[in-house]
């Protein structure tokens, strides 16, 4: 039966989770192996020292460890399983990416077109609703499709199954496109994994006794959709918190829109103190060069805007010896008094040879998988974020944990 797992959970979880005056969640907390691998492979120094004095300490959450779409390195991304692996790793925070439906029902994806690689839909008879459907590989044209939760009533899209995010561009049939998941990652544990609704993302989260950063995503559709507007989109969201009983303190709402922060800002003044607004650097932007900037942080917090989400790389550099420190541009978000968070740990998989685009400012000191944590302590330690995305938040957790986050 569809969501059962989900279902199970909280009928249970009044009793397991909330009655608990700390509102833990419901099973023992646990680093696994995954900390201790990267924390043996630093270079002896006070980082290591401190880190591996911290092995016996026991697993607390922290909402300085915020879970990206759950723990997506092992499990299918936005589902119940991703987010109970993200709360009994410690993550203090849950992310649900917020996409619409043809009915403008709110779901949990990355994308609004992401069905084609993040469910199993290109092999069902859905497929043909695709706004392009699957078509096979012939000569050096790529397999392809695009797959939109607004091609799909929110019925449909809770038939899918949900799968580790992927597609296998050679393929010739629908079945094997699903395929391609890199070899850093696992389908050891897709199987059973289940969808998620917005508004179920909410309950499982609050019985899990985290809080809530959804993601008001940029639809692939034209807006307004059938009458459907940006606003009215940005508003449903926040109404499915208030409509759950949620406190607006316990709601990060996030965008790279900056006019749907705003408007949350103007229009729902308790959720938007916290709005998140994410921003990623443009090809020509450069850390060291404000007239690169889209906006400065000064220009942001004049805004209304108090929490600012950029990519680690926008928030790390390399000082003349090859260390890396904070980057300018983090030093001029703290001078105009943001609260900064930043994205994502452990989505780059191995880091030898430089550790790809997360890493791609401070690439030369980029050696090995241990460099996560080397980075992770800058960013706690000298640009002073507050809360850091992971798609394995044990990671993040373990070092929390250690420092007091």
């Amino acid at each position: 039966m569809r969501h059962a797992l989900l279902a199970a959970i909280l009928a249970a979880l009044p009793v397991a989770a909330l009655a608990a005056e700390d509102h833990s969640a419901p099973a023992a907390m646990s680093y696994g192996e995954r900390p201790f691998y990267l924390i043996d492979r630093l270079e002896d120094g006070d980082l290591k020292e401190k880190l591996l004095s911290c092995a016996a300490q026991t697993p607390a959450k922290s909402e300085f460890s915020i879970g990206h779409r759950g723990a997506p390195l092992q499990f299918p991304e936005h589902t119940v399983q991703s987010n109970l692996a993200a709360a009994r790793q410690g993550a203090g925070i849950l992310e649900c990416d917020v996409a619409f439906t043809k009915d403008k029902e709110l779901v949990c994806r990355h994308a609004q077109n992401d069905l084609h690689t993040t469910t199993n839909i290109a092999a069902t008879d859905l497929g043909a609703k695709c706004t392009t459907p699957f078509t096979p590989a012939a000569g050096d044209t790529a397999a392809a499709a695009e797959c939109r939760t607004s091609d799909l009533t929110l019925a449909e899209f809770q038939t899918l199954t949900p799968k580790m995010d992927a597609s296998d561009k050679t393929a010739t049939t629908a079945e094997a496109y699903l395929g391609g998941v890199p070899a850093f990652r696992t389908t050891l544990f897709a199987e059973g994994a289940e969808l998620m609704t917005h508004a179920q993302s909410i309950a499982l989260f609050k019985a899990l006794g985290t809080k809530f950063t959804p993601e008001l995503k940029d639809p692939s559709v034209t807006m307004p959709f059938d009458g459907f507007s940006m606003d009215d989109y940005a508003t449903k969201m926040i109404d499915e918190y208030r409509a759950a009983g949620i406190p607006a303190g316990d709601v990060f709402p996030q965008s790279f829109n900056l006019d749907v922060i705003r408007h949350w800002i103007a229009t729902e003044p308790e959720f938007g103190q916290q709005a998140v607004f994410l921003v990623e650097p443009a090809d020509d932007w450069d850390a060291a060069d404000e007239s690169t900037w889209t906006n400065t942080p000064a220009e942001l917090a004049g805004m209304g805007v108090r929490y600012l989400a950029p990519s680690i790389n926008m928030l790390v550099d390399l000082d003349g010896s090859g260390a890396i420190v904070p980057s300018a541009y983090a030093l001029a978000a703290k001078e105009a008094g943001l609260n900064l968070i930043t994205w994502s740990l452990e989505r780059s998989g191995p880091l030898a040879n430089g550790g790809g685009w997360y890493f791609n400012s401070v690439t030369d000191a980029i050696k090995s998988d241990a460099a996560y944590y080397t980075v992770l302590d800058v960013l706690a330690q000298d640009v002073g974020v507050v809360g850091v995305f992971s798609d394995w938040p044990a990671t993040v957790t373990y070092y929390a944990n250690c420092f007091g986050l």
